[in-house]
């Protein structure tokens, strides 16, 4: 019981650790929608925004249920905190990933399985949005998990963090901050976002600027804000 209260630690944690780099998915070059030379589109966080809580959490747990054995890599994970709150970069830290457990399982069923329970989660708002409007979704969770998700809500665009689903390696920087708004040019240079939404203006404000207009939600519900 200690074991698995504490493993509720990693918690808002569990995805941020070591660095990451996006992995985009474009699924056709006429995704955006053109008014003159300019891409439109709707830009949105994932966790918190368009689900509630942390996807690399909720997988972890998801797996943990089924496969109570990874337990046994708990020791490397807490190795994994600790190196990313002394925000160490060696090769080591980077290798000793919350995510090393993917290595005894098989994740390509689980993420399949993990996606469809996901989707149900999702804030209705969200569902229930103008779908003739293209979506990029810009999120630190695994590109692994979120591509599943994201095909099941019809989005066309997701940028997120590049995570081996074999072995739990994470290269490269985190996608968060400004980060997000570099990535965001450097895959979609010609896009304009006319509505951005996140659950965090702590994290997102660099994103929530970029759009004509920005919402922060609050519990699955929506509020335009100024920033």
């Amino acid at each position: 019981m200690v074991l698995f209260a504490f493993t509720f630690s990693f918690n808002g944690v569990f995805c941020r650790l070591c660095s990451f780099s996006p992995l985009t998915r474009i699924a056709r070059s006429d995704i955006l929608m053109q008014r003159g030379d300019t891409m439109h589109a709707d830009l949105y966080d994932y966790d918190g925004t368009i689900c509630p809580g942390d996807t690399g959490t909720a997988f972890w747990l998801y797996c943990l249920v089924r496969r109570p054995y990874i337990l046994l890599f708990l020791p490397i994970q807490i190795v994994a905190v600790i190196l990313y709150l002394s925000d160490a970069r060696s090769v080591f830290a980077r290798h000793a990933s919350v995510y090393c457990f993917l290595r005894a399982v098989n994740s390509e069923k689980l993420v399949q399985r993990f996606a469809e329970r996901r989707v149900r989660k999702t804030y209705p708002y969200f569902t229930q949005r103008d779908r003739s409007k293209p979506v990029v979704v810009c999120s630190a969770s695994p590109e692994f998990l979120l591509q599943p998700i994201c095909d099941r809500l019809g989005v066309g665009i997701v940028i997120a963090t590049d995570v081996d689903p074999r072995t739990g390696v994470i290269r490269g920087k985190r996608c968060k901050g400004e980060e997000k708004v570099r990535r965001l040019r450097e895959a979609l240079p010609d896009a304009a976002f006319d509505s951005v939404y996140s659950d965090s203006l702590r994290h997102d404000a660099f994103i929530l600027r970029l759009g004509a207009r920005a919402y922060h939600v609050v519990n699955g519900q929506p509020k335009e804000i100024r920033l």
